[in-house]
């Protein structure tokens, strides 16, 4: 039988190693394949190594928990099984909660060998069952919309891990893009944008007629948009349902949009592809 393999990403070294010494004497067989300390090495070493077990601390540099969680739902290859997910939190009564109605598996900070053991068993039975193996990468994407509230329906909620304020729905809401174009400003009608990229620093302004880059991140943009207008439909892309045309989903059940006035395809992520479930 295949040796199992885990990955451990927590920020806090003591916590990591805490963490480890209890995986150590309580599942002695369970290779730690790699330890990180931030969101963006999660990611990266997930998708190299493909664990089959992952610990994730929700608030880590970089990427929280639940986005690395969601961004590996995103790339996960369709060819191996989904990682069972453990989230370590510090004690907070919200997150608690809406870890407990997602069915989520969690242990609290600092982490007991208590907790743990019975976290340990929970998982044993659940990869001795393949079947349930087979289909957590679709419990993975339920927990996120349970979890991450801006998935369910508006681009502009917030969610366990966001830096979002419940203030959120009293921003201001954008009517004009202003973006530097050389030494002119371009004035772009909120209407006009067919939809958001996001590019590491930038976000691309794309409109029928141009593309514009502004220095300004997807979390600080979204709840200056209108979320019955503006859909996030990937991490990384949000668009403008006044122009979406159709969304075709292909053999693999992967969705595109095609959108209205461009020839440009989005893809929809599996996070966001109950958006556009039929009436």
């Amino acid at each position: 039988m295949t040796q199992l393999r885990a990955l451990v990403a927590e920020d806090e070294p003591i916590l990591s190693l805490t963490l480890l010494k209890h995986l150590e004497k309580l599942w002695p067989d369970l290779q730690i394949c790699s330890v990180v300390d931030n969101g963006v090495f999660a990611v990266q070493e997930a998708l190299a190594q493909l664990p089959d077990i992952l610990f994730l601390d929700i608030k880590m540099p970089g990427k929280t928990g639940l986005e690395v969680a969601q961004e590996l739902a995103e790339e996960w290859p369709d060819s191996k099984p989904f990682p069972l997910i453990v989230y370590v939190t510090a004690y907070d009564e919200f997150a608690v909660d809406a870890f407990e109605h997602a069915a989520s598996d969690y242990v609290l900070k600092p982490v007991s060998e208590d907790r743990l053991s019975k976290t340990v068993k929970r998982l044993q039975t659940r990869l001795d069952n393949g079947q349930e193996r087979s289909g957590e990468l679709e419990r993975v994407v339920a927990q996120l919309r349970n979890l991450m509230p801006g998935i369910g329906n508006s681009a502009n909620s917030g969610g366990i891990g966001s830096t979002s304020n419940t203030g959120n729905s009293h921003v201001e809401k954008l009517s004009l893009i202003r973006a530097a174009i050389g030494n002119q400003i371009r004035m772009i009608p909120i209407g006009d944008v067919l939809y958001f990229e996001a590019t590491d620093k930038y976000i691309n302004v794309v409109t029928a007629e141009h593309s514009s880059l502004i220095r300004v991140s997807l979390r600080e943009l979204l709840p200056q948009l209108d979320g019955n207008q503006f859909w996030q439909i990937h991490r990384s892309t949000v668009v403008n349902t006044h122009y979406i045309h159709t969304a075709i989903k292909d053999e693999t059940g992967k969705l595109t949009l095609k959108l209205r006035g461009s020839d440009d395809k989005l893809q929809v992520s599996r996070v966001y592809a109950h958006l556009f479930k039929q009436m």
